[in-house]
């Protein structure tokens, strides 16, 4: 797209372009380049990559950029309802409440068993392959074993912070590691002080509802 009105000052055109451009179908979602040519024309295109462009308008971050965030999107529309059985049944045989199994499970996937984050970490209970190679392996998009494994994990970060659901779930999220150098308190990384307590207060919330 090329605008050239000779009598219009240079930052009138850039204004009057960018407004077409925009107005374009196709182009609303886009992002938007400009450059001006030896005419002294301005050039406005939605295809990046060729020399002199700037970017005149950012489009929308691509779907799927933040993985947790597109398996919440993802999620919507899933029954969670058939992932209740293998959540009583790892609820069983693991001594974990179902409530903080499902409480996991809704923050690390909303329940999108094929969700895969940005760091590699895998299904329902986002569990990053090292961690499923420790606490039984296995396909972890496949909900039944990722459900299971899950809950074996959890287990063992109960048994080691003495059922003390904060740090053990800080440690689901940072790694027990990062809990024991922290001095036995949730460490003091963004994410990790921002998991804990979303997970937290839907496991009460669902304790209430039970």
């Amino acid at each position: 797209m090329r605008c050239s009105p000779s009598s219009w000052s240079g930052n009138a055109i850039l204004v009057a372009c960018v407004v077409l451009g925009m107005a374009s179908p196709g182009v609303v979602r886009a992002e938007i380049f400009g450059a001006i040519d030896s005419n002294g024309a301005i050039v406005l295109t939605n295809v990046p990559g060729k020399p002199g462009l700037a970017v005149i308008v950012a489009g929308d971050p691509p779907p799927g950029r933040d993985a947790k965030r597109a398996g919440a999107t993802a999620s919507r529309g899933i029954d969670i309802a058939q992932f209740a059985d293998v959540i009583d049944e790892a609820s069983r045989t693991f001594r974990v409440q179902r409530e903080l199994l499902r409480a996991v499970i809704d923050v690390e996937s909303r329940y999108n068993p094929k969700a895969v984050s940005d760091k590699g970490a895998l299904g329902l209970m986002q569990l990053m392959p090292e961690t499923a190679r420790r606490f039984a392996g296995g396909d972890m998009l496949n909900p039944r074993d990722n459900v299971l494994t899950g809950a074996r994990y959890l287990r063992f970060l109960l048994d080691l912070f003495k059922d003390d659901v904060e740090l053990a779930l800080a440690a689901y999220n940072a790694g027990e590691n990062a809990v024991i150098r922290a001095g036995y308190r949730v460490p003091s990384l963004p994410e990790t002080r921002q998991y804990v307590p979303r997970v937290l207060e839907r496991y009460r919330r669902l304790l209430a509802a039970s």
